[in-house]
């Protein structure tokens, strides 16, 4: 999903401590409640399902979760936590199914790990293509922050307590809208140095995208919370339907036991 800087075998041994300091895990019962309101028919499928975070929680609230990840070592950590998701090794640019799913979501700007407009695109259609009639696409994805660059390079800290510090040191490729980004890590006398490359869209270009895999925004909120996204979000939650249906179709979301 992402060449030399394969994002899931360089970041597996610390994920789970930097999603944790990041706040992402303190987060996940959040994003779950939003992503089981769209559970219409009792199944959802992760596109980059890492160490099941959210999956995870998801499957303990009696959703049958599914997912897909590129890495080995993601998949280790998944199946050290739980045998209630089943997941298996895939590229999320180009998926078939033949289960229906009532939720696919892609979280955590994981789908900026597709690093072309093409295999984006092509992640969109082969999600369209797994969802349930009345089912609905979860995208969650930061607002590029794309000030302060110099020379295209910029330097930004991510994290400063009494235990870490935590660097992000980018280069802007802004001809093919990519971040080549290394994160240093500093804790006690360690340091670790964690790459990534990924290909930044704008929710503009994300919903013109989905409309070439036969999908129409239908939600687009700040946060799982369902905070008003606006000028100074600084992300959003885009919940995506098959083009065509109109709002009255859906079935009402049921909670799942």
């Amino acid at each position: 999903m992402s060449d030399d800087f394969t994002f899931g075998e360089s970041w597996s041994s610390i994920y789970r401590e930097f999603t944790g300091i990041r706040g992402k895990i303190a987060e996940a019962d959040e994003t779950v409640a939003f992503l089981e309101s769209y559970v219409s028919n009792g199944s959802a499928l992760e596109l980059g399902i890492g160490d099941g975070r959210v999956a995870v929680p998801l499957s303990e609230r009696g959703v049958k979760v599914d997912g897909i990840d590129n890495s080995d070592s993601m998949l280790k950590l998944l199946a050290e936590r739980t045998n209630m998701v089943n997941a298996w090794k895939g590229d999320i640019a180009n998926f078939s199914s033949e289960q229906r799913y009532g939720v696919i979501y892609c979280v955590y700007n994981t789908f900026r790990y597709l690093l072309t407009r093409e295999s984006q695109i092509a992640c969109l259609r082969s999600a369209s293509a797994a969802l349930a009639d009345d089912g609905a696409l979860v995208m969650e994805m930061n607002i590029p922050a794309l000030d302060g660059f110099i020379s295209r390079q910029k330097t930004s800290t991510l994290c400063l307590d009494s235990e870490n510090t935590i660097l992000s040191a980018d280069i802007h490729d802004p001809l093919n809208q990519t971040l080549t980004t290394t994160v240093l890590w500093f804790s006690g006398t360690s340091v670790k140095s964690l790459p990534h490359r990924a290909r930044y869209v704008y929710h503009q270009e994300l919903d013109t995208m989905a409309e070439c895999a036969g999908l129409e925004l239908a939600e687009r909120w700040a946060d799982w919370a369902r905070g008003e996204f606006n000028e100074s979000s600084r992300r959003h939650v885009s919940v995506y339907r098959r083009a065509g249906q109109s709002r009255s179709s859906f079935k009402k979301p049921t909670s799942v036991a």
